[in-house]
């Protein structure tokens, strides 16, 4: 019998091969077609975002830096000028927008912030019920703010109001739009009541993420709820809370509808925010350029709070994975 030698097994490929292999020339060209495809199916999308919001940020910084002319016929821009931004940073009124708006949007961010994630953990708990409370909670999130501020100023109402009724029933007479503090806080208790909810979906969405393994590890440690909070939540939550902090920063700043409906800014200028403010030198004073500057400085605020917040979570992030 003659013995049938098997030819020996064929080497396998070298790391320079495979790379050789995967980079063939048909591979190449079928990546460009793909890129030139993406980026034919894109180009719409470009040019729609380029004509809503690249160019009217580009136009508004020109006329921030502009004398705006208003005419039957139009406007026109003479400049380059800094008498717009000179005005503006003189302007008292400017610096008490700024306030208000600081100032607000830190409070609810905060609060919104913490009972977003306590509601969070007590949904992700709950094993029975919890879709029904969820869309209950999203009632006042899923309501037009403008409807949401109306419901506010009507409970509000020193007349006619429950809230005001109910201060008068226990013997408190408390005008609460009508004084410049409980009217910040009744802006602000309306954020609160509208936006906690969508904060509380986030960190919700973030908690369902986790292992079950880590916790369960942590009890038989030893380890009590408020450790597990600390030591497992709270790390694997920083960029869930992070996603919620920019998102609600961005809102909070660029707050208009609410205050305009409740107080109108007053009393005063106490409920004014930037956005308010920018909106009435425009179209009410017809100051083109300083409104186009107000809008200008709000929005260069917005993305220094957004990098340093984004910088601040990225440190933390790099502190939880070491």
């Amino acid at each position: 019998m003659t013995a049938h030698t098997q030819d020996p097994a064929p080497a396998r490929a070298t790391g320079t091969e495979r790379v050789r292999t995967a980079r063939s020339p048909r591979t190449g060209r079928a990546q460009r077609a793909a890129t030139r495809t993406a980026w034919v199916y894109l180009t719409p999308t470009l040019v729609v975002v380029g004509a809503v919001t690249v160019f009217p940020v580009l136009f508004s910084l020109a006329m921030s830096f502009s004398h705006v002319n208003l005419s039957y016929s139009g406007f026109e821009l003479e400049g380059p000028t800094l008498d717009n931004y000179v005005a503006l940073f003189t302007s008292a009124r400017w610096y008490s927008a700024l306030a208000f708006t600081l100032f607000y949007t830190v409070v609810t961010v905060a609060v919104e912030l913490a009972l977003g994630t306590l509601v969070a953990l007590v949904l992700e708990r709950l094993t029975a019920g919890r879709g029904w409370l969820m869309a209950l909670l999203l009632v006042p999130w899923a309501m037009i703010t403008v409807v949401s501020a109306q419901l506010w100023a009507f409970m509000l109402n020193s007349s006619y109001g429950v809230v005001s009724w109910f201060f008068d029933l226990v013997g408190l007479e408390v005008v609460i739009l009508g004084e410049p503090a409980p009217a910040v806080a009744a802006v602000m208790i309306a954020d609160i009541w509208k936006t906690t909810p969508f904060v509380a979906i986030i960190v919700l969405a973030g908690l369902v993420t986790i292992p079950r393994e880590q916790y369960e590890a942590a009890s038989i440690d030893g380890a009590g709820a408020w450790h597990s909070f600390w030591r497992i939540t709270l790390p694997q939550l920083t960029s869930t809370l992070a996603i919620a902090v920019l998102f609600r920063t961005l809102q909070s700043f660029g707050v208009f509808d609410l205050p305009f409906v409740m107080t109108g800014g007053g009393p005063g200028t106490a409920t004014e925010p930037l956005a308010l403010l920018g909106w009435r030198v425009m179209f009410q004073s017809l100051n083109l350029g300083a409104g186009a500057a107000v809008a200008v400085t709000t929005g260069g605020i917005v993305l220094v709070i957004c990098l340093l917040a984004l910088k601040l979570f990225r440190a933390q992030v790099g502190e939880v994975r070491r």
